[in-house]
């Protein structure tokens, strides 16, 4: 598939194009239907909701509140109310708005603080805040702050005006594009090999947001699922593509034809992709164990997004990079090509470097990395779910002044009321749970409120003396459903905004244990079938638990306890909101399994070449770690940037997995788990060999292509500048001596043996004498690459054939001859 889409490049441009405008036209036309429904079957609170909604049926609207105050006087004075009252009438004029329900009328009484400093009017809009025109909004925001003078303070709070508070959309995803761009130019050094990644997760990004759109009509999708699906979306449809394109760049760089480095590239690391895909779906779909209505719409709109990233990586970037040919590498890697010829296929750098100090040193890398991880958890022993709200908003928007307002006039738990709703409960029964309600500590007020006569039902309103986010008023809860309702002897549900996500976090808290177990279990089965070890898969398991362990801690410290929050732009400090912890944890799992897939799959592949474990270990993490920080870099970028998004769930989301991605790939992936490795050695590939027979084969690597017919050359092959003879032919192992150009034995080189495929087949030193001998799986053309101190590097292609081949190499400092 990769070298039709190569070939065929300009027929899957215009059909990706066509896919992304048609579902952009389509979006358009039919708008957006997002569900934002927390309530859980069989709670409390939602047997409270059923009936506050049978009861109010005309109070579909979204009420949003108009707060004022006065710095001396009363906000009865007639100078006050001159200003106020005119424009509460234009505001009740205004098209699209209910009613305004105001402290000045015969029934507003009790909207009047009782310093009388402080009123506030309510404001019922006939559409639910989703659906409310922005521009009402705005008009109803405006017309209310033009009535403040020195002296008197306006603010508004409510859903609706939230909304206008939001940044532009998309601000975000540009932030974390451009912040992506400039890692990727960094990494390449190319304009063109940037742009790819780039260029691809867009169109899986947008195609997915199209059709999370669509798809809002036909089923249930929260409004926070497309956020979490571009943030998902952007960053392993980013990482992808830059995991692809190395391994082209790579193939061109060591001789290959810009299309067979295409087909490599999507041979070796476009399946380690699809694999990748797979196993971020399936952590996915383990939210589906949680019996959660309300996150079936995130898992379709995450793995949604995600599917079609994968697909725009298999499908659309070969057909890019068919358009580019080797422009794909900067004019100086293309001019030194052409000089130089191939490169070699060992690692330098400081990746290598690194590689041997963890060989070296395997135990206090592991201990310093165990301590670190274990410090930054230790906030999650604190970790308490729940809600967040408008007083979490910055203190300088208008919803947080008009929250503390009321908090300040009317008490802290007014922004949160309970409610106590019962059908068809005895008056006299009624009377008396009002009168014990108000006698209960917590309790600052509890009132009976009207009900349609022939409705049944009963409502009554209580205001907790706490904010809707402390423990205390969760203690209230508590009382109410388990000693005062219960002494009535009437059957009564505790509802309200605060009792939803109270019951949504006990939810939670209960059912993540087996949602946690389903993800872990499926990972382990993945990578059990996929390289063929049990120590790897509980490795990669145990790690995935430290990592999220270690960024909840994160979470907390920020979030819960406020540490730069404010400064950081966040707001203010409060519980982390219920139903982010299996959100998280699904897409931390996904991507973690990402970068074990990387990593131990080029371990693999040499663990399968030489059987030396500490080798295996040494050159995988060589080879990968330079490219798995590039990509968690790029996502850190992409995920911190949703801090902008104007979203406190999306703030919370992008700093808890940017923390994750960066202690996974940073302190896990480059230290931890290559340490342990070692330390543990052949034991990491063991199976039983039961097991052996009985598992399915399932190949993240491809297996080694098919030798060539000895005397024929590989498409593309690039012979070796300095090779001074025709490449000989020979059997399945390679020898011969390294000489300077004096003659002399030249002990200590570095042979390495390179498959058509780019991969590491076998690796000597050289002997004190000069000899040295490789050994290759089959026939066909390799690449040999010789480096030593002092002198020059040499790289040439040789055949392999039936016979032994004898290759002796020369090395100089100023050229090299046969």
């Amino acid at each position: 598939m990769a070298r039709w889409c190569y070939r065929h490049r300009l027929v899957v441009l215009v059909l990706w194009v066509g896919a992304l405008f048609g579902l952009g036209a389509a979006g358009s036309a039919s708008g957006t239907n997002y569900s934002n429904s927390f309530s859980l079957p069989d709670t409390d609170s939602t047997h409270a909701y059923d009936l506050m909604v049978e009861a109010f049926p005309e109070r579909s609207g979204d009420t949003d509140t108009v707060v004022w105050r006065v710095r001396e006087g009363s906000v009865r004075d007639t100078a006050v109310r001159e200003r106020v009252e005119p424009a509460l009438k234009e505001i009740a004029g205004m098209k699209g708005v209910g009613e305004v329900a105001s402290p000045y009328s015969q029934a507003g009484a009790a909207q009047i603080s009782k310093d009388g400093r402080i009123a506030y009017a309510q404001v019922t809009f006939a559409e639910q805040a989703n659906a409310v025109p922005k521009e009402l909004v705005e008009d109803v925001v405006d017309t209310a702050q033009d009535a403040e003078r020195a002296g008197l303070q306006v603010e508004l709070g409510g859903q609706a005006i939230a909304r206008i508070q939001e940044p532009p959309t998309g601000t975000a995803e540009l932030v974390g594009i451009a912040a992506a761009a400039v890692v990727l130019f960094l990494a390449f050094g190319s304009v063109f090999a940037m742009v790819l990644p780039l260029v691809v997760a867009i169109f899986g990004v947008g195609t997915g947001m199209l059709s999370t759109m669509l798809l809002s009509h036909a089923t249930d999708v929260p409004e926070v699922a497309p956020l979490l699906g571009s943030l998902i979306g952007l960053g392993v449809g980013i990482d992808y593509a830059l995991f692809i394109v190395t391994r082209h760049r790579k193939g061109i760089l060591r001789g290959m034809a810009p299309e067979d480095a295409a087909v490599t590239a999507l041979n070796t690391s476009g399946r380690a992709v699809l694999f990748a895909g797979g196993t971020v779906c399936i952590a996915l779909a383990g939210m589906l164990v949680m019996n959660m209505r309300f996150l079936d719409g995130v898992v379709i709109a995450t793995s949604l997004t995600v599917v079609l990233s994968v697909l725009a990586a298999i499908t659309l970037l070969p057909a890019l990079l068919g358009v580019l040919g080797p422009r794909v590498l900067s004019r100086r890697q293309r001019r030194r090509l052409a000089a130089d010829g191939p490169d070699t296929a060992e690692a330098s750098g400081a990746a290598a470097r690194w590689s041997a100090t963890v060989q070296s040193r395997p135990k206090s890398i592991a201990l310093v990395a165990v301590v670190v991880m274990a410090a930054l958890a230790i906030p999650l022993l604190s970790l308490r779910l729940g809600a967040n709200d408008q007083g979490n908003h910055k203190e300088d928007t208008t919803t947080r002044q008009a929250y503390d307002l009321l908090a300040e006039g009317f008490g802290p738990g007014f922004n949160g009321p309970l409610q106590l709703v019962a059908r068809d409960a005895e008056p006299a029964a009624v009377q008396a749970l009002v009168s014990t309600v108000r006698a209960t500590d917590g309790v600052a007020q509890a009132v009976a409120l009207p009900s349609p006569p022939d409705s049944g039902v009963t409502v009554i309103q209580v205001v907790p003396t706490t904010s809707p986010q402390s423990e205390e008023t969760d203690q209230l809860i508590d009382v109410l459903r388990g000693e005062v309702i219960p002494q009535s002897g009437e059957e009564v549900h505790v509802g309200g905004v605060t009792a939803i996500f109270k019951d949504f976090a006990e939810v939670t808290g209960d059912r993540l244990p087996y949602f946690v177990g389903t993800i872990i279990a499926l990972g382990f089965l993945l990578l059990l079938i996929a390289f063929r070890s049990l120590v790897v898969p509980l490795t990669a398991a145990l790690m995935n638990l430290i990592a999220a362990a270690a960024s909840f801690g994160v979470l907390v410290a920020i979030f819960q306890w406020g540490w730069g929050a404010e400064a950081l732009g966040l707001g203010k400090e409060g519980p982390i909101t219920a139903f982010l912890p299996v959100i998280m944890l699904s897409l931390l799992f996904g991507l973690s399994m990402d970068y074990q897939v990387f990593l131990v799959s080029r371990m693999h592949e040499e663990w399968v070449h030489t059987k030396d474990n500490a080798r295996a270990v040494r050159v995988g993490l060589a080879e990968t770690s330079r490219v798995i920080n590039c990509a968690a870099l790029i996502m850190i970028c992409v995920f911190s940037a949703f801090v902008l998004s104007g979203d406190m769930e999306g703030a919370m989301a992008g700093i808890g997995l940017a923390a994750a991605v960066a202690l996974d790939a940073f302190i896990l992936r480059t230290a931890l788990v290559p340490a342990a490795m070692h330390l543990l050695g052949k034991s990491n590939w063991w199976l039983p060999a039961g097991l052996e027979k009985r598992l399915p084969h399932l190949a993240v690597e491809p297996r080694e292509d098919a030798p060539e017919p000895v005397g024929s050359a590989p498409s593309g092959a690039v012979p070796g500048p300095r090779s001074g003879a025709p490449a000989a032919m020979g059997g399945s192992v390679v020898h011969g001596f390294v000489r300077t150009q004096e003659g002399e034995p030249l002990g200590d080189a570095i042979l390495t043996l390179v498959s058509p495929g780019g991969r590491q087949v076998d690796r000597v030193e050289s002997l004190a004498d000069g000899s040295y001998i490789l050994s290759a799986p089959a026939g066909g053309s390799y690449l040999l690459a010789v480096t030593a101190d002092v002198h020059e590097p040499w790289a040439g292609h040789i055949m392999i054939g039936g016979d032994p081949l004898v290759h002796d190499v020369v090395l100089s400092d100023v050229g090299v001859s046969r």
